[in-house]
């Protein structure tokens, strides 16, 4: 094996081991977070960085075409879907009452949905 197969396969090492901590910390911050929103952000954006990380990384292994474009598509469908996934939930929990209106610092969903009514509840 020369030195440059090498310094590939260490390289992917590392990105698939790096990918791999922030899918971690991922999943850390959303058994730690405290409510639908803090969570939705731990769920989407660590694990759309990790998984491109694992998936550099798994390239820089395998070194073929066809494994790239394979990995290139799963890469392109978790960018698609994670995000969206996630504004549905955080967006249906605040439609289902679980979002706590007075810790958020804007809340231009609120005018969308009342049409400038205030919601009922304690004034």
């Amino acid at each position: 094996m020369n030195a440059w197969l090498q310094i590939l396969d260490t390289a992917g090492a590392l990105f698939v081991l790096l990918g791999a901590a922030i899918c971690l910390l991922g999943v850390i911050g959303m058994l730690r977070l405290p409510d639908v929103l803090s969570r939705s952000h731990a769920a989407t954006k660590p694990q759309t960085l990790g998984i491109i990380l694992v998936l550099a990384g798994v390239a820089l292994r395998l070194r073929t075409g066809m494994d790239f474009a394979t990995l290139a598509l799963i890469g392109f469908f978790q960018m698609l879907t994670g995000p969206v996934a996630s504004h549905l939930v955080a967006r249906s929990a605040y439609r289902t009452g679980q979002v706590q209106h007075e810790e958020l610092l804007f809340d231009e969903l609120d005018e969308q949905l009342t049409d400038g009514r205030q919601p009922p509840g304690p004034a």
